[in-house]
């Protein structure tokens, strides 16, 4: 439905009129819209692509209008009744593929039959591929409108995700092969080893040292991704990282990571949260997956489970709101997750609630405090706070500005514009730390780091509704003794026996790091 409701009518757009975009990206406050970033001359290699798209992706746009057209079915003939006499109507596509179902106020839904769904021929990973270049820069563009042409620089590789040859290629980031092992194990085009060859080096990888210390260390890498660490045992939350190249900006990058990630933790399905590009390049080193379990109900929310096992990763684990998983040296439990989603039924969200080594901390990610009795009913059941980490981006876009290619029937303005993806303001914020009593608070997830802002198309000013508001935040906390930030870039806390020690660095201007 992406490729037919958004990808296809922005690239029409563009081959009609280029100039149309290019001006309106002039505008900084336009960079999340429908707009692709290239220059008129590009709109030949535009309408190929889509060309293209519409000859290899004929399956998936015959399946999107097959589910328009089921969902037109439900609209006007479900009206209470029992529907088994529908499913002789549902689309040929889409038949033994879906379920026609009821919620209890008689509204009907579809839901789609995911696990079978990834067995057929609508799950096509040849359609799979990624891209290689050197990285010289934080500046992309905006990942929802602009597709990756072929350029100077880049190597394009088709080979699905689930190929152990990605785990080979990544590996060599820290564990030496030669070129040519790593070239019989993906598919190099004839013509272009020469590039390929030119994105290694003989500089041995710097390694980090093992965190030994009878303490838990905090590692901030940059908007939602937190890495935690005892001796004994490490999770990485919501990893999107930065790359290592020549920058002012001093950033944890992937070559700060552990040789192994005991747990790594998603807890959500947006793109700024669970992201392809990092995963695929940590999947050989990730012991453990943990996402929210799914409602199964219907293509808003689909199983973030059967996604990743479907693209390689093993040892996925879906949990509830409350469950908990035991580690070494205490547990993680999934903690209810309200707002962000614009009032639709999914379910794919969890906040962490993470006690390790007697400190106790909470990751609330892109939360709403949309109902204060929510955080009263949790502190009955962990108590006060150690660290408490929170979202707060409270001028969140609409709902249709990434759900809108879901729809099968246009949504009115005003209710569009009343449902957004936004984090909490100053006041619900500060409700949070009234009832959780935590000793630091620290906003983050708030898309501020440059290598975020081709996923989150964010461009503050100080007077950006979400800083002011996490800046009243910050000051409330000072004022009652509360350790308070709002994260940049980079931060280190380390929680010992009967104290919390933390050491940030800015944006230092120091040039760091080496690209490999």
């Amino acid at each position: 439905m992406y490729i037919t409701n958004s990808h296809l009518k922005i690239m029409q757009s563009f081959v009609s009129a280029p100039l149309t975009h290019v001006s309106a990206l002039q505008n900084p406050a336009m960079r999340g819209g429908p707009f692709i970033d290239y220059g008129p001359q590009k709109a030949t290699e535009i309408k190929q692509l889509m060309d293209k798209t519409v000859k290899e992706q004929s399956g998936m746009i015959e399946f999107a209008a097959a589910v328009y057209k089921l969902d037109q079915l439900l609209a006007t003939e479900a009206n209470g009744y029992s529907m088994e006499a529908l499913y002789q109507k549902v689309p040929d596509v889409l038949k033994g593929y879906v379920e026609l179902v009821y919620n209890l106020n008689d509204n009907p839904s579809i839901r789609f039959l995911e696990g079978l769904l990834y067995k057929s021929k609508f799950y096509e990973p040849s359609s799979q591929s990624i891209a290689l270049s050197e990285i010289n820069s934080d500046c992309r563009s905006f990942v929802f409108s602009t597709p990756r042409l072929e350029s100077d620089g880049w190597l394009s590789l088709s080979t699905p995700f689930a190929t152990e040859g990605l785990d080979d290629l990544f590996k060599m980031k820290s564990v030496p092969q030669s070129i040519g092992y790593i070239k019989e194990r993906l598919p190099v085009e004839k013509g272009r080893e020469a590039l390929f060859d030119s994105f290694f080096t003989e500089t041995e990888p710097w390694e980090p040292a093992a965190f030994t210390e009878e303490a838990v260390r905090i590692r901030y890498f940059g908007h939602a991704c937190l890495l935690i660490e005892t001796k004994d045992v490490n999770l990485l939350i919501d990893p999107v990282i930065s790359y290592s190249y020549k920058s002012v900006i001093d950033r944890c990058t992937f070559a700060d990571l552990p040789a192994t990630i005991d747990y790594a933790l998603i807890t959500h399905t947006h793109q700024d949260h669970v992201m392809f590009e990092t995963l695929l390049q940590l999947r050989h080193k990730i012991r453990n997956v943990i996402v929210p379990r799914s409602s199964g109900a219907d293509r808003v929310d689909p199983s973030l489970k059967l996604i990743l096992q479907t693209i390689g990763f093993s040892n996925v684990w879906e949990i509830d709101e409350m469950e908990q998983v035991p580690i070494p040296g205490g547990y993680i439990m999934g903690c209810p997750f309200l707002g962000e989603h614009a009032d639709l039924n999914v379910r794919t969200k969890l906040a962490y609630y993470v006690e390790l080594l007697g400190k106790k901390l909470m990751m609330a990610a892109d939360s709403n405090n949309l109902e204060s009795q929510l955080y009263k009913n949790l502190h009955e059941i962990v108590g006060n706070l150690d660290v408490l980490f929170i979202g707060m981006e409270c001028d969140g876009a609409p709902m249709s500005w990434l759900y809108g290619a879901l729809l099968t029937q246009p949504i009115v303005r005003r209710n569009d514009q009343s449902r957004r993806f936004d984090g909490s303001t100053y006041e619900k914020g500060v409700a949070i730390v009234d009832i959780l009593k935590p000793k630091q608070v620290y906003v983050y997830a708030m898309g501020l780091e440059p290598w975020c802002s081709f996923l989150t198309s964010i461009q503050y000013t100080d007077e950006s509704r979400p800083i002011v508001e996490s800046n009243r935040l910050v000051a409330e906390c000072a004022k009652r003794g509360i350790v308070s930030e709002r994260l940049y870039v980079r931060k280190e806390l380390l929680l010992t026996g009967g104290s919390l020690k933390a050491e940030g660095i800015r944006a230092a201007a120091t040039i760091v790091g080496q690209a490999r």
